[in-house]
């Protein structure tokens, strides 16, 4: 039985993954600070130091990087910090650990993020394009390179600059369909900024594919091909959750709501990005969601 190694397997993207491995016949070891479910396997790190962790790797078939602090946060000085290092150091981390084993991992995907490309407002980014400007750019930019720097050599690197992931029971549409429920589900500021995004069970897709087929190496935006504006987006989960009302939201009022009810950072909506893979096409890859009405239809149940 083949073994893949999930750094930060404890969250959403990584307990998703989880079962769609172990629904292929994987064997699969989630590395993280905490258990969150039950029925996994599971080994605890401190995300600083070589350990019992570092032996599940010898031998494994290959390890997924999911690990970083979430970017959901409100951007305080020691919050950015620990944003960059919780990447950036994990990664330099898990390069010693490959290099400490006898038989490291045949492949490793790197989780990176679309955001990469800071906030086009009309340009639709693609591998080729070139990193904004701003926290998130730099972070992504130091985490890509502390992983290619990390990387060994007989071991195939994959880097999914990822995109809004859109599940039952995890990431951003939650929080989304509370809003939209409680009448606040409207355009942010003119609604024009994008809203690039991809379906829980597409991006589990794109890794076990990189897992499984060795023509997968380099950079790849994880995102449906189709990206639409934060109008559209939101016109559509009101439409699917049967919600009438859906008032266009200014933005004193988000930068309010953000900071003193979410606790979060309010450019998480104000700004955004349209990407689209280049290189997926390329391979022939097939979105089973690659329209966002489609995803909702999957995701949402109303009663």
């Amino acid at each position: 039985m083949k073994r893949v190694v999930i750094i930060g397997g404890t969250g959403f993207i990584g307990l998703s993954l989880n079962r769609l491995l172990k629904n292929k016949g994987y064997e699969t070891i989630l590395v993280a600070r905490n258990k969150t479910e039950e029925g996994v396997d599971f080994i605890e790190w401190d995300a600083l130091n070589l350990g019992e962790w570092s032996e599940c790797l010898n031998g494994a078939e290959a390890i997924v990087n999911l690990a970083g602090k979430s970017v959901d946060c409100i951007k305080t000085p020691d919050n950015c910090d620990v944003i960059l290092r919780s990447r950036v150091d994990t990664t330099r981390l898990i390069g010693q650990a490959l290099r400490s084993i006898s038989n490291p991992p045949k492949v490793w995907i790197q989780m990176s993020t679309a955001h990469i490309y800071g906030d086009p407002p009309i340009q639709v980014c693609n591998e080729e394009s070139s990193l904004g400007y701003g926290l998130a750019p730099f972070v992504g930019d130091a985490w890509e390179s502390a992983f290619l720097k990390a990387l060994p050599e007989d071991t195939r690197g994959v880097r999914l600059r990822t995109s809004f992931v859109m599940g039952r029971s995890g990431g951003a549409l939650p929080t989304l369909k509370k809003l939209a429920r409680l009448g606040l589900g409207g355009r942010v500021g003119d609604g024009s900024q994008g809203m690039s995004w991809i379906h829980e069970d597409d991006m589990n897709e794109i890794i076990y594919q990189a897992i499984n087929d060795s023509s997968y190496s380099g950079v790849y935006i994880a995102s449906a091909p189709n990206p639409v504006s934060n109008k559209t987006f939101m016109k559509e989960l009101r439409s699917k959750m049967n919600v009438l009302i859906g008032p266009r939201a200014p933005l004193f009022l988000i930068k309010f709501g953000a900071k003193y009810v979410f606790k979060t950072d309010a450019e998480l909506v104000i700004y955004g990005r349209y990407v689209r893979s280049m290189r997926l096409k390329k391979h022939g890859f097939r979105f089973r969601y690659p329209e966002l009405s489609l995803a909702l239809d999957d995701l949402i149940r109303v009663n």
